[in-house]
């Protein structure tokens, strides 16, 4: 039985490990897709994070990560973005 990933925000750290994940990669596509601005509001702990890192992964085409994922078969992988992370967070990336 998959362990549930609470306070992990890391779409790697999940996906290659032995934790449960709700698949949220259509919305994502959706979104790269669409091409607009987007703010992400939500109360905290509803998982800004982790849906921010895996577009981070999806950007810079880390496709082992997806594999079984709705995004798997339609997004271009030999195209990687230059991914920009600014954290207010106080931690020193």
């Amino acid at each position: 039985m998959k362990k549930l990933p609470l306070g992990i925000q890391s779409f790697e750290k999940i996906r290659t490990g032995p934790y449960l994940y709700i698949d949220k990669t259509q919305h994502a596509f959706a979104m790269a897709e669409q091409g607009t601005y987007y703010f992400l509001s939500r109360p905290r702990r509803f998982g800004k994070s982790l849906f921010l890192d895996t577009l981070k992964c999806l950007f810079e085409s880390r496709k082992e990560l997806f594999k079984g994922l709705f995004v798997y078969d339609r997004w271009d992988w030999g195209k990687k973005y230059p991914v920009i992370k600014i954290s207010f967070g106080g931690d020193v990336c």
